[in-house]
Order: C-alpha cells, then structure tokens, then sequence
C-alpha cells in the first residue's frame, strides 16, 4: 500500500518467488510510470519468464475499487504510509476484508503517546514529516479490537527525534516512535491466555536457520520448545508459519493468563525499526 515507485514491491517480487504475485496500490499517477518502467528489467533479473508485479492506481481506503476481493491477499505490507491517510479505519477495515483467513499485516509507521491537536493536523510542515498523521496508539489498539483483531504484535520499534527547531516548536509536547507491526486475521482473544501450549521452531523459513522472531518478546530457536500464550499459538498454527512451526497442547485446560509482556509496552529500543 502506497507503493511510490515501486522499490519494495520489487524486493516483495523476489521474495514471494515466480509463481508469487505482488500488486503495488498508489494514488499517485507519475510514481506508477516510473514503477512500471521497471517491471521487466526486474524480471530478467530474477530469472523470471514474465513480471509477477502490477501496480493499480487508486486509493488505500478503497482496494474494492481496484478489484481486488474479499480473502485474496496474503500479507498487506506498507510502509510509512497509512498516517498519512485521512481515514486511517478505512483503510485497516479495508486490508482486514481483502486478507485471507490466517493473511497478515505487516507494516512500519509512525505512532505518538497522544491524540494529535486537531489544528496540527492539517500543517503542511507536519504532514510533510509524517507527524501530523500520526495515530495514537491506543486509538491504533482500539480500531483493530473493532475490526476483529484484538492482539496486534510489535516487532520492533525505535524513537523519533524531533530535529528541526521549527517542528519541535511545533508539535515538542508529542512523543513519537517508529513502529513495525505484525497484525494476524485469526480468531484472537483480547488478553494473552495460558493453555499449557508449547511451539518449536523447525529452522525452516529462508535465511533464518538458527532463530525465528515473532515480535518483540518470541525469540524461538530452532529446536528449542518455547512456552506460548494461546493467541501465539493461534498465530503461528493458522498463519504462513504453520508449516514452519510444531505447536503442541489443545485448549482443553486453562491456567489463567500468561505471564507475557503486554504488546507495545517494552521500553528496549535495541532492534530499531524498518519505518523512515
């Protein structure tokens, strides 16, 4: 989503493979020429008897618009991008009708520890510097709770430092990070809940042999069973990883909640974040 020239959706192209398919989404007419422009060089380069990238023409907030159909898609990336939407649950409500049962969002973005004033979020200086657009992240929580998914996960996060005098002075009470976000259409319960389930990573997904990391607080080695909350298991057991992970344990017996820490709430800013 919001895919400019076309550069991640050209790594995407590598990555899902040639009998994979990746459609790039912007609104912006001279962007898309220059994507376009690339299609086949990289297909070449790939090795790949045709391109597995289009790009449409359109708005974020309406893919329907685009053709694109209900439990189609199996990841929706973006990056840094749905800030800058002015109807930001239209577009989550949107990517949530396209995925396919166990589909994922994965995404980077900006977040602030506060509601943006309303008379902030039409500067053009802020909007330029995708603070103005900035979703809450308690507003972000709630609007995937009412679009179904009540567990996003934080894969990693990094601070934004506020550089520019005149910014600062402008909007210096705002706290704002840089967050990747992992978000499953899977059935999910709003609180992490011991089963007694165990997960174990085979070492199987490409260029992680050693160690896979879900999020911020699932770091599975290979081979090593790991204890997991119901909704990890859930994640992993009805995702693209289920073939990659062994889950054992039913949901016949609970325990309570899991000792797990809360999505978001880790104050370790070591990984960085992939967000501009």
């Amino acid at each position: 989503l919001g895919c400019g020239t076309g550069r991640d959706c050209y790594l995407l192209s590598r990555l899902v493979g040639e009998s994979g398919k990746v459609i790039g989404v912007d609104m912006t007419e001279a962007q898309l020429v220059v994507a376009r422009q690339h299609c086949d060089w990289h297909a070449q380069q790939y090795g790949y008897a045709q391109s597995n990238v289009t790009f449409l023409e359109g708005q974020i907030e309406d893919l329907q618009a685009l053709g694109i159909a209900d439990n189609s898609i199996d990841v929706v990336v973006s990056n840094c991008v749905i800030n800058l939407s002015p109807d930001k649950k239209r577009v989550l409500a949107e990517i949530f009708r396209v995925l396919k049962p166990g589909g994922e969002l994965y995404f980077s973005d900006v977040y602030s520890d506060r509601r943006i004033p309303a008379a902030l979020k039409t500067d053009p200086v802020l909007l330029g510097e995708c603070l103005a657009g900035a979703l809450y992240w308690e507003d972000f929580r709630r609007t995937l709770l009412d679009l179904g998914c009540p567990d996003v996960r934080v894969v990693k996060e990094s601070p934004i430092t506020l550089d520019d005098e005149e910014v600062a002075e402008k909007i210096g009470m705002v706290n704002f990070r840089s967050v990747t976000v992992r978000a499953f259409k899977v059935a999910l319960e709003d609180r992490c809940e011991d089963y007694g389930q165990v997960a174990c990573y085979k070492g199987s997904i490409l260029n992680h042999p050693h160690a896979f990391d879900l999020d911020d607080h699932h770091h599975f080695e290979t081979g090593r069973p790991l204890r997991v909350c119901g909704n990890t298991a859930d994640m992993l057991s009805a995702s693209r990883y289920a073939g990659h992970f062994d889950v054992w344990g039913e949901k016949t017996v609970h325990f309570g909640l899991f000792d797990c820490a809360p999505p978001n709430k880790s104050l370790s800013l070591e990984s960085g974040a992939s967000c501009c």
